[in-house]
């Protein structure tokens, strides 16, 4: 794979999922923004072009000993593996996120303020997530395994919403939010790394919040990147 100042984030990101981590470290977000270039990220986030194209290629060239290309998966099974992996694990993190906050600010509010505002924060964006989930479960999820089905038959298909474009959108806008969300919780946080005196909870705690974000950011990626682009040409198929 050839690395050039014109190449999409997201996409470079399908191909090889190993540069999210040079993405991260650069604070350039490659699920929400990854229909931008190299070039255009760079100078949203005053990155040196040459440096990262420099980094991201080094890295691709080497051998890949692990690597699953969800690019090449049929998207009702991207869909289910998204449900039944990220879904899950959001849903079961949340619980066990909002009760280790609480007991962290029970006995370290006055050493931690800023646990307050991630508290919140955290409150806000999950009760958008929860709803968010649900929709991906109940309206588009199920849209897109119908779509599969009629291409395969060669059946027609009646659209409830116009074009599977009209929920995807809002699965766009939502997915914004929460990163932007999330972006500010890892600021606040100095990006989930804890004072040498901070106590074992409010590690535990910092070491939770970071892996709900790269999981949220995957999450993200597959959709974004993958699932709904696929989508859509389905869509276009079945309407050709």
């Amino acid at each position: 794979m050839t690395i050039t100042k014109d190449s999409y984030i997201g996409n470079l990101v399908v191909q090889d999922y190993r540069l999210a981590t040079i993405f991260k470290r650069k604070g350039i977000d490659f699920c929400c923004k990854g229909n931008r270039t190299l070039e255009q990220a760079c100078l949203s986030q005053n990155v040196d072009l040459g440096r990262l194209i420099d980094e991201l290629q080094s890295l691709t060239d080497q051998r890949m000993n692990v690597h699953i290309d969800f690019d090449k998966w049929p998207v009702d099974l991207l869909a289910d593996y998204i449900e039944k992996t990220h879904h899950r694990f959001v849903r079961r993190q949340i619980k066990e996120i909002e009760s280790n906050i609480n007991d962290v600010l029970a006995v370290h509010s006055d050493q931690h303020p800023e646990l307050s505002v991630v508290a919140q924060l955290f409150q806000d964006i999950t009760e958008d997530i929860l709803e968010h989930l649900s929709k991906e479960e109940f309206v588009v999820f199920p849209y897109i395994r119908k779509m599969v089905t009629a291409l395969e038959s060669g059946t027609a298909l009646l659209t409830p919403f116009g074009t599977i474009q009209n929920p995807i959108r809002m699965m766009l806008q939502e997915h914004e939010g929460e990163g932007d969300c999330f972006r500010k919780i890892a600021a606040i946080t100095n990006y989930y790394q804890a004072s040498a005196n901070a106590c074992p909870a409010y590690k535990s705690l910092l070491t939770q919040l970071e892996a709900f974000d790269a999981d949220l950011q995957m999450h993200i990626h597959l959709e974004n990147n993958i699932l709904f682009p696929k989508s859509i040409a389905i869509e276009a198929q079945l309407q050709g």
